[in-house]
This record gives structure tokens, C-alpha cells and sequence, in this order.
């Protein structure tokens, strides 16, 4: 049974059609994050930080009064945009919302794929991408350093060193320190290519280029952290590739479809949260991009117990989430999964033991 003492903080604004919430503490933008059976709050303000027992009640024992406070970790925020072809309405979206969760002490923070844009087709996004050593990519620099926070940035079009040979384009997760420096660059490996009833078809290959290397997890201040995009979501062995090289937590920025997104998102996740044994950070896009695309949003983290401890709903705005690596490796410690892999019978994993 594990005993964990984990904290959470929630923020996000609710759907205007819902009530206000009715706790005075929370006031009208949300309540507490909830345990097994209980509705899923909308949010708390960026003011308030909570620190109620995170692990549902049906699974973890009542919290330890002995855990000792401020575990390794951190604060991190989760932004959720409605990203368009107009790039300076996407800019001062982002890099608002990073503004905000710098100053509730986030110090990491999420932004979904194409956060950069979206394009109304693929002409429009080749015409639209540029290089890592471009204006977009400058100004996210530039804000990591005014707002001393690390910076994930899933989905950037990046326009790489075969445009011109190419004419293509790739979908690159970025990863910016504090200083700004960029420190990771992961191009995403599985292309989306899809035609779902009662969807436009998307044919992610038909202009982009997939990646050819899975990143090792980078060292950052609020834990180990492995990079991925999106449609990446549906391979768990990705996944496992990652918490086999050590990460604590897995990224999805995302884009996803309004009918994949209810039907998959937050399953999937979780279920990478719980067979990794990570921490999941998952920053999505919302609403209407344009007259033929729209996202389903609901950004989210889940624990490593896969209780999902942090999300937003509909519209624009922040989710944020305390990360305790110190109940990480407690569940690790307590349910040790990954030590029970038979590498010997269906394969081993790059990362783990015996590769």
C-alpha cells in the first residue's frame, strides 16, 4: 500500500456555460483537485496553492505526516491556446500565459504543438515555418531569460538544414533553459495520417519529415525530462524507451482531433503515466483554428499513479502541478514494474538493464 504525502495545484478558466464554483477558498474559478469518484474540478486561482492528498482514497493510504516537505521537483504550468495562421496572435497568447505562470513560480512551462501557428494547409505551413535560428524561436529565447524558467515548446515548423533540398519541413519539440539557451531539439517521429468519419483527412507526411532519433532525457530543474509530440502518444514503446533512459516525465504537446481527443486522450496518457511510473505533461491545443480544423484541448498532468492532478477544460489558459519526484521513486520503489520486464522472452528495451 504507499503512504504519499504529494501536492498538487490547479488552475485553469472554466467553460463560460459552467457555474461558479461554490468553495469561498477556491473562489469562482474552481475547487480542490478531487479523489477517485469525485467530479474533476475546473481550477484554482494562480494564487492559491493547496496541498491535499493527490493518490484517489480507493488506492494510497491516508498521507504520511512524516514526509518531509519540499521534495525535489517543482512547479510546473501547463498552457492551453487556440493557435491560428496569425503568428503575432499566437505570440502575444503564449507568451502571456508564460508571463503568468512565471510569476505564480512555475518553474517550467508547457506550450502545445504548433504553439508557433496553424496553418490553413499545407502550403500555408511550409510558407509559414522558418529555421531554429529565426524570429520565433528568437523571442521564446528571449522570454525564457526575462522569466528565468525553462521553456518546452512542442510542434515548432522548423524549417531544417534539407529546406532547401527538400522542400519539407519538421515537427520539432523544443526545449529552452532559462537562459535561454536552446538545449534539446527532438523532431517527431510518428507523422499523423489519418481520415476519421466525420473529420477533414490529415496527411501530416505530405509536407513534413519524420525524425530519425529519440532524445535521451534532458536534466532540468523539475526532473528528468523526455521529449515527444502528439501522435507519439500512441506508442508506448517510445514511452518505455524514455523511462529506460531515465526520464521522470513524459511530454505530449499536442494537437488533437476533437473526435480522437474524447475518445483517447486522457486514457492514453494515463496509461503512459502508469505503465512508465512518470509523471505526464500534456499541453494541447483548443477550439477553432480555422474553418476546417479544430482541437480538443484539455491539457493535462497526471502523477505516476496516473490520478490526473492538474487540467484545464475548454478555451485558452494554464494548468499548474506540483512534481514530487520524491513519491515518483516511491511508487517506483513500491510497485517496481520496469525491474520486472522479461527483456529475455519479448525483447529488452534501449535503457534497460541487459541492453
Amino acid at each position: 500500500m504507499l503512504r504519499v504525502a504529494p501536492r498538487a495545484l490547479l488552475c485553469c478558466p472554466p467553460r463560460a456555460s459552467r457555474a461558479p464554483q461554490s468553495s469561498s477558498a477556491a473562489g469562482s474559478h474552481g475547487s480542490v483537485p478531487r479523489a477517485r469518484g469525485v467530479p474533476r474540478p475546473i481550477g484554482v486561482p494562480l494564487s492559491l496553492t493547496v496541498s491535499p492528498p493527490r493518490s484517489p482514497a480507493a488506492m494510497a493510504a491516508p498521507p504520511d505526516p512524516s514526509v518531509s516537505p519540499g521534495p525535489p521537483g517543482g512547479l510546473v504550468a501547463v498552457a492551453q491556446v487556440t493557435s491560428t495562421g496569425d503568428k503575432e496572435h499566437n505570440w502575444r497568447q503564449c507568451s502571456a500565459l508564460v508571463r503568468r505562470a512565471a510569476a505564480a513560480g512555475a518553474r517550467a512551462v508547457f506550450l502545445p504543438e504548433g504553439f508557433d501557428f496553424i496553418g490553413d494547409s499545407p502550403q500555408h505551413s511550409l510558407a509559414l515555418a522558418e529555421p531554429l535560428h529565426g524570429d520565433i524561436v528568437g523571442r521564446y529565447r528571449q522570454l525564457a531569460r526575462e522569466c528565468d524558467v525553462w521553456l518546452s515548446l512542442g510542434g515548432f515548423h522548423e524549417r531544417g538544414p534539407d529546406w532547401d533540398s527538400t522542400g519539407r519541413i519538421y515537427n520539432s519539440h523544443l526545449l529552452l533553459d532559462s537562459s535561454g539557451a536552446l538545449v534539446a531539439a527532438y523532431r517527431k517521429l510518428h507523422l499523423f495520417d489519418a481520415a476519421l468519419p466525420g473529420a477533414p483527412a490529415l496527411c501530416e507526411s505530405s509536407f513534413t519529415n519524420p525524425g530519425r532519433e529519440l532524445l535521451p532525457p534532458v536534466d532540468t530543474p523539475v526532473g528528468k525530462l523526455g521529449l515527444a509530440v502528439c501522435y507519439d502518444l500512441r506508442f508506448p514503446e517510445l514511452a518505455q524507451a524514455l523511462r529506460g533512459a531515465g526520464a521522470q516525465i513524459l511530454t505530449f504537446p499536442s494537437a488533437f482531433t476533437v473526435p480522437t481527443g474524447a475518445a483517447h486522450w486522457e486514457v492514453l496518457l494515463r496509461a503512459r503515466a502508469i505503465e512508465c511510473q512518470c509523471y505526464v505533461v500534456a499541453a494541447a491545443q483548443t477550439g477553432r483554428h480555422n474553418a476546417s480544423r479544430a482541437s480538443f484541448g484539455h491539457s493535462l498532468v497526471a502523477d505516476p499513479w496516473g490520478a490526473v492532478v492538474a487540467q484545464c477544460h475548454e478555451g485558452p489558459g494554464l494548468c499548474l502541478a506540483q512534481l514530487d519526484l520524491a513519491y515518483l521513486e516511491q511508487v517506483r520503489r513500491d510497485l517496481p514494474v520496469h525491474g520486472h520486464r522479461r527483456g529475455d522472452i519479448y525483447g529488452t528495451l534501449p535503457g534497460t538493464p541487459g541492453t
